[in-house]
């Protein structure tokens, strides 16, 4: 069929402008295709098709039910339009996944079938880069598992990678998938669907590299390469621009600062201030109204009419944004020498609300750290649009050394020592609390369902909101550190909260990860209120400990100064994500029978470095 040629003509005079009904991120919603396969001999489909079609509709309630994006909307799940059983409905089902946008595929089937001849053609062009998983029932009259070895040894050949879902125990195909099967298809289908939002969206960097941190130093490559994302640069000038010229909304500000004046306890500290109390407020609102808008646009900035009504000049290309997933703020120093600091933007952007209501988080890394913000990012699509902490790994605290500090034996709460989880002045307001405890039954519940369960209780938002306000105090930031002023979130993270830390490095020209599960601590109120003191009492604290591994261990191996940590444990899935990206792990302490990695990695010795240094990056 020919296309039809464009009226270029018409195309020319149409005015450009932001259509508030498409603001937010641009990008297709990332979509798992479920493929059915089955022997397509005579007899043989027959016995099958609708036992194979009672499996796909198990498979597709599951991930539909129990997978959202960060906004909680479910993720979006389709089906080839037949049972694949040879070349041509293979072809079929590849050009139907050509028009909805899939990033990731599941097979699925009860029986034998001609795996490497039947599926090939469904890996063609465009496709490379899909996250692909096979799932063969366990069981005795049409084994899946047969062909499920055999489909996996083909991809293996081809060294396309494939996640194998397969059955310890026999299944009943007239019951619920077992927990094994649905914990792994889940892990897949969380994890494709991360790596299929990443792609295509920015990393937005606003300023440059702060205090000579080589995590400021954003790389474009490894980020194309590793996560398929783009880079993007805003100068601090424009910035300071944008807040002399009053180009945001001031109707929002407006908002935003009674919230604020309304919902936090404020201490801005002793003796003569940059800025008076309410002017500094307006300040770190400003700032906060302007990163999110380079992040993800702002249609009011484009109407001509609030332009006008506001006192600043509409601007249809500055409104768009950067079509940033993740962003970091430069900070420290040439800004924050003359300026307030980022800790209110950083604090609330980072959270979970703010003076609009509940919502998903806008992930923003400290001091630019462009590594750390792409692991709170991952994290928090893992997660299911939890709040990331930002962290500096500030101190390593043994029970010995406390108890020399302060008296007092800490020797049965955290045998394993503590890390002190202390941001220079920001975090996410979600951790002033246990999101656990917002919803019935939560401490039994993963991380993914909690948060699911604050989205569908309304009450459970408002408390969320109300509790994690009333226990943070906006405190004058420290003239030592910020000469330009600035409020930094002080609050104390409560103990027994699951929770994992994370961080991306940068080797070369290569990519590593870490992942450490462990939970919160609380330690009583004169150790922490010593430790506080001897660090800095404005900022937020959080006292964290391994599990099974010493603090010391953890801030012995670790990269840099700064990690990333998430409510719950997600550890597992981001060994999974990290495999489909292929970068690899270089410690963690997930238990070996939650690891699930492709195939592949079993013919390379079970050794991640050596699997990824052979498939090399996805996007490359």
């Amino acid at each position: 069929m020919n296309s039809t040629r464009p009226d270029f003509e018409k195309l020319s005079k149409i005015a450009r402008g932001f259509d508030p009904e498409q603001a937010g991120l641009i990008g297709h919603p990332p979509t798992i295709a479920l493929t059915p396969v089955a022997d397509g001999r005579n007899g043989a489909y027959d016995d099958n098709v609708d036992r194979t079609w009672a499996m796909v509709a198990k498979v597709y309630d599951l991930i539909a039910s129990k997978v959202r994006m960060p906004d909680g909307r479910p993720v979006r799940v389709v089906v080839a339009p037949e049972i694949v059983y040879g070349a041509r409905s293979g072809a079929r089902a590849q050009a139907y996944y050509a028009t909805q946008g899939v990033c990731a595929n599941i097979w699925i089937a009860r029986s034998w079938c001609y795996s490497d001849e039947l599926m090939s053609v469904c890996l063609g062009v465009g496709s490379s880069e899909w996250q692909q998983a096979a799932y063969g029932l366990n069981q005795t009259d049409r084994p899946g598992a047969v062909w499920l070895k055999a489909f996996t040894a083909a991809m293996d050949e081809k060294q396309r990678p494939i996640f194998s879902i397969y059955s310890p125990d026999l299944e009943d195909e007239t019951r619920a998938l077992n927990d094994y099967v649905a914990t792994r298809l889940l892990r897949f289908a969380r994890c494709a669907v991360t790596a299929g939002y990443l792609r295509g969206k920015n990393y937005l960097g606003v300023g440059g590299v702060s205090m000579g941190i080589v995590g400021s130093d954003a790389r474009r490559n490894l980020m194309q390469h590793y996560f398929g994302m783009g880079t993007c640069s805003f100068d601090m000038a424009g910035l300071r621009g944008r807040m002399q010229t009053g180009f945001y909304d001031h109707e929002e500000l407006d908002r935003a600062f009674k919230f604020f004046k309304r919902n936090f306890h404020f201490d801005f500290g002793k003796g003569k201030r940059p800025l008076p109390a309410d002017d500094l407020i307006r300040e770190c609102l400003k700032e906060t109204l302007i990163v999110r808008d380079l992040m993800v646009g702002n249609p009011r900035l484009a109407d001509s009419k609030v332009g006008k009504a506001q006192g600043f000049n509409a601007n249809v290309e500055y409104a768009q944004g950067y079509n940033a997933i993740v962003a970091g703020t430069q900070g420290q120093r040439q800004w924050t020498d003359y300026f307030p600091n980022f800790d209110v933007a950083e604090s609330i952007l980072n959270s979970t609300f703010d003076w609009n209501g509940f919502r998903a988080p806008y992930v923003v890394a400290t001091e630019n750290d462009s590594k750390n913000g792409v692991g709170m990012i991952v994290a928090n699509l893992l997660s299911g649009g939890a709040a990331q902490l930002f962290a500096d790994i500030r101190t390593n605290w043994t029970p010995e050394s406390i108890r020399r500090a302060t008296g007092v034996s800490v020797a049965r709460i955290c045998p394993n020592g503590i890390i002190d989880k202390r941001n220079s002045g920001a975090g996410a307001l979600d951790y002033a609390l246990d999101i656990f405890k917002l919803v019935k039954g939560g401490s039994r519940m993963s991380v993914q369902d909690a948060m699911a369960a604050i989205r569908a209780n309304p009450e459970a938002q408002r408390k969320l909101m109300a509790d994690a306000a009333a226990k943070t105090t906006y405190m004058g930031a420290a003239l030592t550190y910020f000469p330009g002023d600035g409020l930094s979130s002080h609050y104390r993270t409560p103990g027994g909260i699951p929770m994992t830390a994370y961080r991306y490095n940068a080797v070369g020209n290569e990519m590593t990860c870490s992942v450490v599960e462990g939970e919160t601590v609380t330690l009583p109120a004169k150790v922490a209120d010593h430790i506080s003191r001897c660090t800095d009492p404005t900022w937020p604290e959080g006292y964290w400990t391994p599990r099974g591994m010493s603090s010391f261990e953890y801030m012995r191996r670790i990269g840099p100064n700064h990690d990333g940590n998430s409510f719950g444990l997600i550890g597992a899935d981001m060994l999974t994500l990290n495999a489909m990206l292929r970068i690899p792990v270089d410690m963690h302490n997930i238990a070996e029978a939650d690891v699930f990695r492709p195939t592949f990695w079993d013919r390379c010795g079970g050794d991640d470095f050596r699997a990824c240094d052979k498939l090399g990056p996805l996007y490359v």
